[in-house]
């Protein structure tokens, strides 16, 4: 069948088999569709939506198009397991979980990537551990999955390419917003790390990449029903990002509060509820826990045995990091500059405008505007005020960490904009909802 008539059918609002899917993948991935016939497809499936039977075909198709990492079962003793999060401001939970999950059991390969926007990617977040590769062998990636339990790193060449080439064509096309290309994008590279079981965050609020309730459902379902329709079992929670995620907002100043956290040194609440619960979702896919409420005490134990913190210490020392990062954080990159974000008046923060928070980390120079930017890993936010905070004076908005006077000062002033005082809001739930198979 011609490229252009798979692209008329999807076009006329047809349903395709999976054989024309699969047909129009492989020839996005050998160059025989242009970049203008993966432009047209992309529009259309934008446009017309793709039944969930289309998404999983378009998902295996994908994921089919380069290796696929098979585990053995022998060597790992436990099962494979991975979580992921739709992108938030402050989400270092992938840091944390990981070695959680290793030290209760499970095996985690997790594929990250970095961030563009005003989102925060795992990736870059690692790179500003001094030594840390994230774009190791594929040997030496499953050499540190079985001697840590967990290994973090980025897309390799050969996972997946066809997302990789449909993804390019997307960013500059105006078609990243279709829940079906999102959901197949997602799940092809995590399957393609050969995962038995995914936990999904899916953000909603005012720094989401879904800021609404309803769409961040949609994302939810459908990643949910084509993960589970193409042998994935995963669940997925829809989690609030209508404020920073934890205390801090950058790349280094984020791995120092995982080292807290890992170590007991200090734990943000709503980010600790978070993390317990992907966690838990995580072993009871698994097999590892038979309800949450045991999964959620045993997550518990890895931190307090200090299992968790070695499976991270080992993971970091075992692609180039440090060997002693829990004791000795000068490993981690270092702004020169400090200056406290006060608000123009005292009261209580009443709303945030989370994105405006990570646009002034984007700002500061700690994240992308477009793919090619270098990123500074040492600026970014920490002691960030949440909703239902009294700020003044003597509580500031933020700790600005930046590289020169002139950029903390732009900073500050993003985040004066990004806050509101007023009477304190209501207490929401961090774990919004549940979405299952």
């Amino acid at each position: 069948m011609l490229t252009q008539e798979i692209i008329r059918r999807k076009r006329d609002r047809e349903t395709l088999t999976a054989e024309q899917i699969s047909l129009f993948v492989e020839r996005m991935s050998t160059d025989e569709a242009s970049p203008a016939q993966i432009a047209a497809f992309g529009m259309a499936a934008f446009l017309n939506g793709m039944e969930t039977e289309e998404t999983v075909a378009l998902t295996l198709a994908m994921r089919d198009s380069g290796n696929v990492l098979s585990w053995d079962a022998e060597e790992l003793a436990g099962p494979v397991l991975d979580k992921h999060s739709t992108g938030g401001v402050g989400d270092k939970v992938s840091i944390m979980l990981a070695p959680m999950v290793a030290a209760a059991g499970g095996f985690v390969p997790m594929i990250s990537g970095r961030g563009l926007g005003h989102t925060g990617g795992t990736l870059d977040k690692l790179d500003s551990i001094l030594g840390y590769d994230t774009a190791p062998t594929v040997k030496r990636f499953r050499q540190i999955v079985a001697q840590a339990g967990c290994a973090i790193i980025g897309q390799t060449e050969d996972l997946a390419p066809a997302d990789r080439r449909f993804y390019a064509v997307r960013d500059v096309t105006a078609t990243v917003e279709s829940i079906p290309l999102i959901t197949a994008s997602i799940l092809s590279k995590k399957l393609a790390a050969g995962l038995q079981g995914l936990a999904m965050d899916v953000k909603t609020g005012s720094g989401a990449f879904m800021s609404n309730l309803d769409d961040s459902r949609a994302l939810a379902r459908s990643i949910v029903d084509v993960a589970n329709g193409a042998g994935l079992p995963t669940t997925a929670l829809i989690t609030d990002m209508n404020q920073v995620l934890g205390h801090s907002a950058g790349n280094a100043v984020e791995i120092g509060e995982v080292v807290d956290y890992l170590t007991g040194e200090r734990r943000d609440e709503r980010l600790h509820e978070v993390v317990i619960a992907l966690g838990a979702e995580m072993l009871v896919t698994g097999g590892l826990a038979a309800d949450r409420d045991i999964a959620r005490a045993a997550l518990l134990r890895t931190l307090a045995s200090g299992a968790a913190a070695e499976r991270f210490e080992r993971m970091v020392s075992g692609l180039g990091g440090p060997t002693n990062l829990l004791r000795e954080t000068s490993a981690l990159r270092s702004a020169p500059i400090t200056l406290a974000a006060l608000p123009d008046e005292t009261g209580t923060v009443a709303r945030i405008d989370t994105r405006k928070v990570g646009l002034a980390v984007v700002e500061l120079g700690g994240g992308r505007r477009r793919a090619e930017d270098r990123i500074d890993h040492s600026v970014g936010l920490t002691e960030i005020a949440g909703l239902g905070d009294e700020v003044g004076p003597e509580r500031p908005l933020a700790l600005v960490h930046a590289k020169s006077e002139a950029d903390a000062a732009k900073a500050a002033e993003t985040l004066k904009q990004a806050f509101a005082v007023g009477d304190a809001p209501e207490p929401g739930p961090v774990v919004v909802e549940t979405v299952t198979g």
